[in-house]
């Protein structure tokens, strides 16, 4: 008799044992699933948010362009002059097809290793108006170059000066807000520089843009 209580305890703690081990495998597939669907939910969104984002400006200057050539020892000089009016369109671009990152999933971390620097571009519309020269100091290619020099440099000077970068910065926060917004919601982290990035000011703050 105490060996048949015997038995059936020991099946009985060997199917307990059965049990509990295919429940403990069940809930690590389970959390293992989730990490894969979170995981693949988030680089979804990373590729959502790589693409190419553009701010346009437009910049209007007019320079006056003057050059002497002096011969017999300065006393005879010959000019030549032109009115230059400049429209230029200007684009600030990041190409966030170019951002870096790391996903830690077993610390649920997302880290950017690397924002791609914005690409300024400068196209400018040369117009030239009462342009005065001499056959002894004509305008040459060296003039249009030193002259398209020029306005590109003091163009850049406007760049800097304008609202252009910082509206480009503020679309790109916007368009990494939206990882922020999912690794919350996960109840993941965002980190950049060893800093964890937990609201749209730490961008402005902690990006280096």
């Amino acid at each position: 008799m105490q060996n048949l209580i015997k038995r059936i305890i020991v099946f009985v703690a060997v199917v307990l044992l059965i049990v509990l081990a295919f429940k403990y495998c069940e809930f690590k597939k389970d959390d293992d699933s989730t990490i894969d669907y979170n995981t693949n939910l988030i680089q979804q969104q990373i590729l959502n948010v790589g693409k190419l984002v553009v701010t346009e400006g437009h910049f209007s200057e007019v320079i006056t362009y003057k050059n002497q050539q002096k011969y017999l020892m300065d006393m005879v000089s010959f000019e030549k002059k032109a009115l230059v009016v400049v429209n230029a369109n200007v684009t600030v671009a990041y190409d966030l097809h170019k951002i870096k990152y790391d996903i830690d999933e077993k610390n649920k971390t997302i880290t950017i290793l690397n924002i791609p620097k914005e690409e300024i571009t400068i196209n400018p519309d040369i117009q030239f108006y009462d342009v005065e020269q001499s056959k002894l100091n004509p305008f040459t290619g060296d003039d249009y170059n030193k002259i398209n020099k020029s306005v590109k440099a003091n163009l850049a000077k406007k760049i800097e000066k304008s609202t252009l970068k910082t509206n480009a910065q503020n679309r790109l926060i916007s368009e990494l807000s939206k990882i922020l917004i999912l690794t919350n919601s996960m109840g993941w982290k965002l980190q950049y520089e060893g800093k964890t990035i937990e609201s749209d000011k730490d961008f402005n703050t902690d990006l280096k843009l």
